[in-house]
């Protein structure tokens, strides 16, 4: 005979086996591979750069040259204004 316990351990084994975990109803775990299209895409010889070749890029890359160059700029800013003698950049 099997004690309630380990009864009840089954039952709890066998009902997480055959349910969807969290992870499998959100779509994380059985979807299409896009290993292959990637891999495509980044070893085509279109004369792009790497970091530009995804559809995506430009939301990525424009605002970051535009904090890179402004990071810069007021940088240099500030130390010009060091140069004159000035603490503050105002």
């Amino acid at each position: 005979m099997v004690a309630p316990t380990a009864a009840r351990m089954m039952h709890a084994t066998r009902a997480r086996m055959f349910t969807q975990s969290s992870a499998q109803r959100w779509g994380f775990v059985y979807r299409e591979n896009r290993v292959p299209y990637y891999q495509r895409l980044f070893q085509k010889h279109d004369g792009k750069r790497q970091w530009w070749k995804t559809s995506r890029s430009p939301y990525i890359l424009y605002p970051y040259y535009t904090m890179l160059i402004g990071s810069f700029t007021y940088a240099f800013y500030g130390m010009t204004r060091m140069l004159f003698g000035h603490k503050t950049p105002f």
